[in-house]
Protein backbone atom coordinates (compact mmCIF):
# COMPACT_ATOMS: atom_id res chain seq x y z
CA UNK A 1 0.00 0.00 0.00
CA UNK A 2 1.07 3.52 -1.21
CA UNK A 3 1.38 6.49 1.40
CA UNK A 4 1.02 9.89 0.56
CA UNK A 5 3.46 12.61 2.26
CA UNK A 6 1.33 12.80 5.35
CA UNK A 7 2.09 8.95 5.50
CA UNK A 8 -2.16 8.48 4.85
CA UNK A 9 -2.39 5.39 3.08
CA UNK A 10 -3.60 6.13 -0.97
CA UNK A 11 -6.35 3.32 -1.04
CA UNK A 12 -8.03 5.54 1.58
CA UNK A 13 -11.06 7.67 0.66
CA UNK A 14 -10.39 11.01 1.88
CA UNK A 15 -12.01 14.55 1.80
CA UNK A 16 -10.18 18.05 0.49
CA UNK A 17 -9.23 18.03 4.23
CA UNK A 18 -7.80 14.76 4.20
CA UNK A 19 -10.20 13.29 6.49
CA UNK A 20 -11.27 9.84 6.26
CA UNK A 21 -14.55 9.38 4.26
CA UNK A 22 -14.88 5.53 3.20
CA UNK A 23 -17.35 5.77 0.42
CA UNK A 24 -17.62 1.81 0.50
CA UNK A 25 -21.34 0.26 -0.41
CA UNK A 26 -22.67 -0.54 3.13
CA UNK A 27 -25.31 -3.29 3.88
CA UNK A 28 -28.55 -2.60 6.31
CA UNK A 29 -25.90 -2.90 9.58
CA UNK A 30 -23.66 -0.11 7.87
CA UNK A 31 -20.84 -2.77 7.59
CA UNK A 32 -18.65 -2.18 4.43
CA UNK A 33 -18.98 -4.10 1.37
CA UNK A 34 -16.49 -5.16 -1.51
CA UNK A 35 -16.80 -2.22 -3.50
CA UNK A 36 -18.38 -2.97 -6.84
CA UNK A 37 -21.12 -4.91 -4.74
CA UNK A 38 -24.08 -3.08 -4.26
CA UNK A 39 -25.54 -1.51 -0.72
CA UNK A 40 -28.28 0.40 0.68
CA UNK A 41 -28.62 4.00 -0.35
CA UNK A 42 -25.76 6.31 1.88
CA UNK A 43 -27.47 8.94 4.50
CA UNK A 44 -26.84 11.81 3.48
CA UNK A 45 -24.91 13.75 6.47
CA UNK A 46 -25.18 16.96 8.23
CA UNK A 47 -28.61 17.41 7.29
CA UNK A 48 -31.04 19.56 9.40
CA UNK A 49 -34.25 18.39 10.53
CA UNK A 50 -36.02 19.49 13.07
CA UNK A 51 -36.41 17.41 16.68
CA UNK A 52 -39.80 15.73 16.05
CA UNK A 53 -38.70 15.43 11.92
CA UNK A 54 -35.23 13.54 13.62
CA UNK A 55 -37.06 11.40 15.87
CA UNK A 56 -39.73 10.41 13.04
CA UNK A 57 -36.64 9.43 10.29
CA UNK A 58 -34.51 7.44 13.38
CA UNK A 59 -37.63 5.08 14.00
CA UNK A 60 -38.70 5.09 9.96
CA UNK A 61 -34.67 3.62 9.98
CA UNK A 62 -35.18 1.27 13.04
CA UNK A 63 -38.57 -0.17 12.34
CA UNK A 64 -36.74 -1.04 8.62
CA UNK A 65 -33.93 -2.84 10.59
CA UNK A 66 -31.66 -0.24 9.61
CA UNK A 67 -30.39 1.32 12.96
CA UNK A 68 -26.67 1.95 11.77
CA UNK A 69 -28.41 4.49 9.72
CA UNK A 70 -30.99 5.14 12.43
CA UNK A 71 -27.77 6.41 14.86
CA UNK A 72 -26.35 8.37 11.76
CA UNK A 73 -29.80 10.83 11.89
CA UNK A 74 -29.71 10.82 15.45
CA UNK A 75 -25.86 11.87 15.31
CA UNK A 76 -26.79 14.98 12.61
CA UNK A 77 -29.18 16.19 15.56
CA UNK A 78 -26.04 15.44 18.36
CA UNK A 79 -24.13 17.72 16.41
CA UNK A 80 -26.32 20.63 15.28
CA UNK A 81 -27.76 20.46 18.91
CA UNK A 82 -27.59 23.53 21.86
CA UNK A 83 -25.28 22.51 24.26
CA UNK A 84 -28.80 21.96 26.91
CA UNK A 85 -29.85 18.91 24.79
CA UNK A 86 -26.68 17.37 23.26
CA UNK A 87 -25.99 14.92 25.50
CA UNK A 88 -30.08 13.65 24.77
CA UNK A 89 -29.30 13.20 21.38
CA UNK A 90 -25.67 12.15 21.68
CA UNK A 91 -26.98 9.34 24.32
CA UNK A 92 -30.28 8.54 21.86
CA UNK A 93 -27.29 8.12 18.96
CA UNK A 94 -25.50 5.72 21.26
CA UNK A 95 -28.61 3.22 21.98
CA UNK A 96 -29.47 2.57 17.74
CA UNK A 97 -25.70 1.62 18.09
CA UNK A 98 -26.45 -0.65 20.32
CA UNK A 99 -28.98 -2.21 18.62
CA UNK A 100 -26.76 -1.91 15.46
CA UNK A 101 -24.24 -4.30 17.73
CA UNK A 102 -26.55 -6.14 18.84
CA UNK A 103 -27.96 -7.01 15.27
CA UNK A 104 -23.90 -8.02 14.18
CA UNK A 105 -23.92 -10.21 17.25
CA UNK A 106 -21.66 -8.25 19.19
CA UNK A 107 -23.84 -8.51 22.37
CA UNK A 108 -20.85 -6.80 24.38
CA UNK A 109 -20.42 -3.81 22.78
CA UNK A 110 -24.00 -3.37 22.37
CA UNK A 111 -24.85 -3.78 25.87
CA UNK A 112 -21.68 -1.21 26.62
CA UNK A 113 -23.35 0.93 23.92
CA UNK A 114 -26.93 0.72 25.64
CA UNK A 115 -25.54 1.49 29.13
CA UNK A 116 -23.26 4.50 27.31
CA UNK A 117 -26.79 5.90 26.05
CA UNK A 118 -28.49 5.31 29.63
CA UNK A 119 -26.02 7.33 31.33
CA UNK A 120 -26.19 9.88 28.29
CA UNK A 121 -30.20 10.83 28.20
CA UNK A 122 -30.21 10.11 32.66
CA UNK A 123 -30.20 13.51 32.65
CA UNK A 124 -33.41 14.31 30.75
CA UNK A 125 -35.50 12.11 33.16
CA UNK A 126 -39.01 13.99 34.20
CA UNK A 127 -38.29 16.81 31.94
CA UNK A 128 -39.34 18.13 28.36
CA UNK A 129 -37.53 15.86 25.78
CA UNK A 130 -39.08 16.14 22.14
CA UNK A 131 -41.90 13.17 23.27
CA UNK A 132 -39.26 11.13 24.45
CA UNK A 133 -40.36 8.82 27.57
CA UNK A 134 -36.75 8.96 29.21
CA UNK A 135 -38.03 6.70 31.94
CA UNK A 136 -38.99 4.08 29.85
CA UNK A 137 -35.65 3.83 27.51
CA UNK A 138 -33.79 4.28 30.85
CA UNK A 139 -35.64 1.24 32.18
CA UNK A 140 -35.30 -0.58 28.71
CA UNK A 141 -31.69 -0.16 27.63
CA UNK A 142 -30.21 -0.74 31.35
CA UNK A 143 -32.58 -4.14 30.86
CA UNK A 144 -31.65 -4.85 27.58
CA UNK A 145 -27.92 -4.24 28.82
CA UNK A 146 -28.35 -6.95 31.36
CA UNK A 147 -29.45 -9.72 29.34
CA UNK A 148 -26.88 -8.75 27.02
CA UNK A 149 -24.15 -9.36 30.01
CA UNK A 150 -26.11 -12.85 30.74
CA UNK A 151 -25.91 -13.95 27.09
CA UNK A 152 -29.69 -13.95 26.87
CA UNK A 153 -30.80 -11.32 24.62
CA UNK A 154 -31.76 -10.93 20.82
CA UNK A 155 -31.72 -8.45 19.03
CA UNK A 156 -33.46 -5.02 20.72
CA UNK A 157 -36.62 -3.25 19.57
CA UNK A 158 -35.76 0.21 20.18
CA UNK A 159 -38.79 2.75 20.17
CA UNK A 160 -37.66 6.53 20.69
CA UNK A 161 -40.92 7.88 21.69
CA UNK A 162 -44.46 6.25 21.54
CA UNK A 163 -46.35 9.17 20.19
CA UNK A 164 -46.03 10.10 16.59
CA UNK A 165 -45.22 13.47 17.63
CA UNK A 166 -44.85 16.17 20.17
CA UNK A 167 -44.10 19.77 20.63
CA UNK A 168 -42.02 20.66 23.74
Amino acid sequence: MDSDDTGARADRDRDGAGHARNERPRDRLGRPLPRGVPGVPRLVEGVARTPDETLLEAQRLLDSGMPFHAHEVLEDAWKAAPEATRALWKGLAQLAVGVTHAARGNLAGAGALLTRGADSIAPYEGGPAHGVDVTALLRWARDQAAAMAEGTSQVPVLRLRDRPSQSD
